[in-house]
């Protein structure tokens, strides 16, 4: 019985100590940044809009209860000049920061952290430059995919950008991870087409690409965000796209062949003609087993269906299947609006979450059997399973022409294609999230044998804290890193670790899964 109460009381002196040192950091930031001119809008747990401020881009309910760990402030500054104080003052102070565009990290790293931390949201700092004249822009890395998709049809029908489907999601985490999307088999990832860079360094210091150098400019263009500074704006390389694209959805069953057609496209998707790209959304709808053949085509519909009669005809796609439209509309059709939705929807920022979610992500390199295929499905039988997803994106084309060392972001030549599996509920409590995540491991864990394991591969985009060290602190060391490093990184990862330990050798910015600096 002592030895329980002197427990408690040590557990509650260290708490309290804990929390009067959050609460001396808080107030020296605080100060901080009232010595300055700049009104930079500050919200902390006692002002009324916090909370809406919070979670108005907050993507996933996982992280939005009451044992959420909060930050002490929320900042949204506009101008470069903002952030910049911002930063400042967070390293005068000692405090952690976190770094916000869009919300739609898969663990909530961009907002949630078990340090005190001081949260940067980007909502206001969103500013888009489209030059037509040289087929460029500059985008400021709180605007979202939808943003930038939009004002790209403004000024153009025939220019586009190879980034996300979600158009709610920030353009800055989009390209500091990579940025995939339906047509990077003609031009990449979103990543690929950065050319130039604005970004604060952990001194307060602003920096092109000139001044920055080409390994730091290396880094930031797939290694991560919050992890080398952070990145103001992104000048970014248009790409041409047709006035009129062809997109198409076919659903096949079990009973209709879903499978033959699965195991078929394996072999064709990543030899098509780059301006082809079919993905394979594999679901349940009304508990009817869907494999969804979901494609956009960069050209005409005579061509389309040349190209499928000679490579994939047991898809049986007809002309009836087709529909035309511009590519501005196809951004809308990917995201799953109704056709004929306004372009307006694009702009739509804090869209409240409905469902939780959990992701995470392999790469195959080796067409998966018939038999193994089928013991899939089996996952899909599941109670769990009502909202469960596979997606199976087809690379090849651009994807094989890049080096996996021209970017951080190392999975190109030799992969088939690349699965996300996405579990989704809407049960509240620990109970149900665990018994539905539960089902995501069981089917990372049979899948092991089926896809590229040396290393097994996964993106930083779609972070998954599983496949690491069980750190929930952000200040991890080389050798825990590395465990989830070569995974996301491959043989990329000791370069970033030697970007990160000459550009931020004291680790002012970082998260649970940001690379670290060697620290001898």
């Amino acid at each position: 019985m002592t030895m329980s109460l002197l427990s408690y009381l040590s557990l509650l002196i260290f708490s309290s100590s804990l929390c009067a040192a959050s609460t001396d950091v808080h107030k020296k930031f605080l100060q901080c940044l009232s010595v300055s001119d700049q009104k930079i809008p500050t919200y902390t747990p006692n002002n009324k809009n916090y909370s809406s401020v919070l979670q108005f881009s907050l993507q996933n309910p996982r992280f939005n209860t009451t044992k959420t760990p909060k930050p002490l402030v929320i900042v949204t500054p506009v101008s470069e000049a903002e952030i910049q104080r911002v930063i400042l003052c967070a390293k005068e102070s000692s405090i952690h920061i976190r770094v916000r565009s869009g919300g739609h990290d898969y663990e909530g790293l961009s907002y949630v952290s078990e340090d005190p931390c001081v949260l940067i949201d980007l909502i206001g700092h969103r500013n888009i430059t489209i030059n037509v004249d040289d087929k460029t822009a500059w985008v400021e890395t709180g605007s979202t995919l939808g943003e930038l998709y939009y004002k790209i049809s403004r000024k153009s029908k025939t220019l586009g950008f190879p980034g996300g489907v979600c158009p709610t999601v920030g353009v800055g985490g989009h390209t500091s991870g990579g940025g995939s999307g339906v047509m990077l088999r003609k031009y990449g990832l979103a990543a690929d087409n950065v050319i130039d860079a604005r970004l604060i360094d952990a001194n307060g210091r602003i920096l092109d690409r000139k001044s920055m150098g080409e390994d730091l400019f290396w880094a930031i263009r797939g290694g991560g965000g919050n992890t080398f500074g952070l990145v103001l704006a992104w000048k970014i390389k248009l790409v041409d796209v047709p006035e009129k694209v062809v997109v198409f959805t076919i659903d096949k069953t079990l009973k209709q062949n879903a499978t033959k057609l699965v195991h078929k496209w394996q072999y064709v998707s990543s030899k098509f003609h780059k301006d082809l790209y079919i993905r394979i959304l594999i679901h349940n709808e009304k508990n009817i087993f869907l494999a969804s053949f979901i494609s956009i085509f960069l050209g005409e519909i005579d061509r389309l269906l040349h190209i499928m009669q000679e490579n994939f005809p047991e898809l049986g796609l007809t002309r009836e299947n087709c529909i035309e439209m511009s590519w501005i509309e196809s951004t809308l059709y990917y995201a799953g609006f109704p056709r004929g939705e306004s372009l307006d929807v694009l702009l739509t920022k804090g869209l409240p979450p409905t469902l939780y979610s959990e992701a995470k992500a392999d790469y195959v390199q080796k067409p998966i059997s018939v038999q193994q295929l089928e013991g899939i499905w089996e996952f899909f039988n599941a109670s769990e399973a009502m909202f469960e997803q596979m997606i199976l994106t087809p690379y090849g084309g651009r994807m094989d022409e890049i080096s996996e060392y021209e970017l951080p972001f190392p999975h190109r030549p030799g992969n088939l294609y690349e699965i996300q599996y996405l579990m989704f509920w809407d049960e509240e409590g620990e109970e149900e999230a665990e018994r539905h995540m539960s089902w995501m491991r069981r089917l990372y864990a049979y899948m092991k044998p089926l896809v590229f394991a040396s290393p097994r591969g996964a993106y930083i985009n779609y972070r998954d804290l599983d496949i690491g060290v069980n750190n929930k602190k952000a200040n991890t060391s080389y050798a825990q890193a590395k465990v989830w490093g070569i995974k996301y990184f491959k043989n990329n990862f000791d370069r970033l670790v030697q970007v990160k330990t000459k550009v931020d050798p004291s680790n002012f910015f970082r998260n649970e899964q940001s690379i670290p600096p060697l620290v001898e």
